[in-house]
């Protein structure tokens, strides 16, 4: 059976973006974008009303926002769609790679209303984080000049821009940096119905002809997430166009879900390892470090990208002595329910 990278972070599969480019294209989501709406209009609103704006003013900047949820939901699309609401410049960066000088090159090359989008920025150093938190309230970096004891500092001015960091885990970000972020935005898993809609969408789009029960049975197995619905539709489009003249009924689409190792609920091998090692090698329960290293997985992959779907399934229940194999998941995986750990093992 050929392996399908569900996890892979890239963001389409199909040679060009399918990313909407404005809040009225963007599907789900209607909270978050409802939200954006208000502020965006708000600021566009104080910029007509001024004839003549000052230079350095925080009214006439979107606030800094950060865009909280799981992996593959649409961050890095919200951001380029904030940009484009503005009409102003998209800078893209990723927490793990700004250092101090990279920082604050980055910072002095930004125009007046652009964007700074930072990904994974719960990823950033400590030190990073705290060289951001005057540039948040006041547009000014402190800028260390020479080494040692005769080194100064000195303020440099920063063009107002806005801020759109990512995480998929807030809590590890400092405290300070949190309180500078004005906009607070909570991505969810999309319906069935949602991710239905944009498999519709793309599908024209790339000249795919898809029935309507076969939209929906990839919609189920998208884990609630477009990125994956995306990967979907490219993996089965190529395996139609081989088998079947290239026309996704349900049952071609079903056919090509088993041969790449879908289930009906979206699991695929990678998934039923996860559960085999913490169930058969560790009778249901395991720390997360000794579960990576019998997973040949990285730590955080783990945690930030495997095991958010595994507990919104209700499969995967975190404890404080590590990860616990619920019933659910000893059921729907095929193992006896009389081995799962009890409350008193816990």
């Amino acid at each position: 059976m050929d392996k399908f990278d569900i996890h892979d972070n890239s963001e389409d599969d199909f040679g060009y973006s399918l990313r909407p480019e404005t809040l009225d294209e963007f599907i789900g989501q209607e909270k978050a974008k409802e939200q954006l709406r208000i502020h965006i209009d708000a600021v566009k609103s104080r910029r007509a009303a001024k004839s003549k704006r000052t230079v350095k003013s925080k009214d006439y900047v979107l606030e800094h926002v950060l865009l909280v949820g799981p992996p593959g939901l649409g961050k890095t699309t919200l951001a380029k769609i904030i940009a484009n609401e503005f009409g102003t410049n998209f800078k893209q960066t990723i927490g793990p790679a700004l250092e101090r000088l990279d920082l604050a090159s980055t910072l002095t090359s930004l125009e007046e209303g652009d964007i700074l989008f930072i990904d994974e920025i719960h990823r950033m150093k400590r030190i990073s984080q705290e060289s951001l938190y005057p540039v948040l309230e006041e547009f000014e970096l402190d800028l260390a000049i020479g080494q040692g004891p005769g080194s100064d500092v000195v303020q440099v001015d920063i063009a107002p821009f806005t801020l759109v960091g990512a995480t998929t885990r807030e809590g590890m970000l400092e405290g300070p940096f949190r309180t500078r972020i004005g906009i607070y935005i909570h991505l969810d898993y999309y319906t069935p119905e949602d991710i239905q809609q944009v498999i519709r969408i793309n599908s024209a789009k790339l000249n795919i002809k898809i029935e309507e029960d076969a939209e929906y049975a990839l919609a189920l197995r998208a884990r609630g997430t477009m990125r994956i619905a995306n990967k979907l539709l490219a993996n089965v489009r190529d395996y139609a166009q081989v088998k079947s003249g290239g026309v996704l009924t349900l049952d071609v689409v079903e056919e090509a879900l088993e041969f790449f190792g879908i289930d009906e609920r979206g699991f695929n091998a990678q998934d039923y390892t996860y559960f085999r090692v913490l169930i058969q090698n560790f009778n249901g329960r395991a720390g997360r470090k000794a579960l990576a290293i019998a997973l040949s997985e990285d730590e955080r992959t783990i945690e930030e990208v495997y095991e958010p779907h595994y507990i919104k399934e209700g499969f995967l229940k975190p404890t404080p002595s590590g990860r616990v194999a619920t019933e659910a998941a000893y059921e729907y995986f095929g193992y006896p329910i009389s081995k799962h750990p009890t409350l008193f093992d816990l």
